[in-house]
């Protein structure tokens, strides 16, 4: 009986109900406080990160402006250093200028040199003509003094032979009596005393004709060494001013070229506008510039008279690096054959052989003592000068 009162007694759930909507409520509030925590570490954080990023755009901002200015400091080196470089090449352009000029006024002074040797040469052949002028002129005073002296002699025997031939006709005028042995003697030395004043006055012309001449060698002598001076003086000032030509020409036509400088008294063409390295085959650009100089120097040719021995001399030159190949077993082969072959274009271009030499230098003239590549590029070149063979 007490299961079956049990059993029917009514359940009450509602202190469970509210029991699971406390539980409920404590969790949402719980989710709430820690969503409000959460917020609020949140926003703390997101302020700090402000902060940080502003600071950290604040730096950038100094970044920038540094930047800026090694940009600009950067910029202001690289002009300095342009510069610098700017003037590092023209004092390098004025050592070479310079050492063109040494070696140009070397190079006068050696032909100078040889120009005196030749001119001592023509005046000892002179000085031998002159010696045996002397020498005549010597042999001609002795006999200007021996026909001085016959001279003075047969007037001391013509005034002899009028004194005596006074006496005897006093004598003949006083004796009144002339044989004809006295008749012819007279005669005698009548005729005697006309070939003596004949032979006198032969010899008088002679001693005037003999001075004259020697007056005249005199003069020839020393108007000789003159006339020698001022014919190598002509000459040398005629080629001076047709060089002046030829330079002033070749200035407008290759003066702004590149590859082109001009040296002292030489045009100076840079191999590499020639040649190809180790080459001394011509290039369709090198046989243009060629082409070019040909024409100026065939309107000079035929200007310059043909008593003034002229030549263009081609001087080939080489840098240091050695070379040795079946054509070119050194620079000595390479230097001239790269001549060779301007002055084979030249001629090809109707230039006459005979005014035309090539040399070759090898490595042993450089413009550049250096040893990197700018020197060694200078050092390669093709060398033109006019003048006297």
């Amino acid at each position: 009986m007490a299961a079956l009162s049990r059993r029917q007694r009514p359940t009450n759930i509602w202190p469970g109900f509210v029991d699971a909507l406390a539980t409920l409520l404590m969790v949402v509030m719980f989710l709430l406080m820690i969503f409000v925590l959460a917020q609020f570490f949140l926003s703390q954080a997101l302020s700090g990160r402000d902060q940080t990023l502003l600071r950290l755009q604040n730096q950038v901002g100094e970044l920038a402006e540094l930047l800026s200015l090694e940009r600009k400091a950067n910029k202001d080196l690289s002009k300095n250093v342009q510069q610098l470089s700017e003037e590092l090449q023209i004092s390098v352009a004025l050592r070479d200028d310079l050492k063109t000029t040494v070696s140009t006024l070397r190079q006068r002074t050696e032909e100078t040199e040889k120009k005196l040797a030749e001119t001592l040469q023509v005046v000892e052949a002179d000085k031998s003509k002159i010696t045996a002028q002397l020498e005549e002129i010597s042999g001609l005073a002795k006999d200007i003094a021996a026909l001085r002296a016959l001279r003075e002699e047969l007037q001391a025997k013509v005034a002899e032979m009028a004194g005596k031939l006074d006496q005897s006709g006093k004598k003949l005028l006083a004796e009144k009596d002339i044989s004809k042995s006295a008749r012819a003697q007279v005669a005698l030395l009548n005729q005697q005393m006309g070939a003596l004043r004949e032979t006198l006055a032969k010899i008088s012309k002679a001693l005037e004709i003999s001075e004259k001449l020697a007056i005249d060698q005199k003069v020839q002598i020393a108007s000789l060494g003159s006339r020698l001076n001022a014919a190598l003086a002509n000459k040398v000032h005629q080629l001076g001013r047709y060089r002046s030509e030829f330079f002033g020409r070749l200035r407008d036509i290759l003066g702004q070229q590149q590859g082109v400088r001009i040296v002292g008294d030489r045009f100076v063409f840079q191999s590499e506008v020639l040649f190809t390295k180790g080459s001394a085959d011509l290039g369709v650009a090198g046989q243009k510039q060629l082409s070019k100089l040909a024409q100026t120097l065939k309107q000079i040719a035929g200007e310059i008279p043909s008593d003034i021995d002229w030549v263009l001399r081609v001087d080939g030159h080489t840098d240091k690096d050695p070379i040795k190949t079946a054509r070119f077993p050194s620079n000595w082969e390479l230097s001239s054959a790269r001549a060779i072959s301007v002055v084979q274009q030249l001629i090809g271009e109707g230039l006459p052989p005979n005014r035309l030499a090539a040399t070759g230098f090898g490595e042993f003239q450089p413009l550049d003592d250096r040893s990197d590549e700018i020197g060694k590029r200078r050092n390669r070149r093709i060398e033109l000068k006019l003048t006297q063979r």
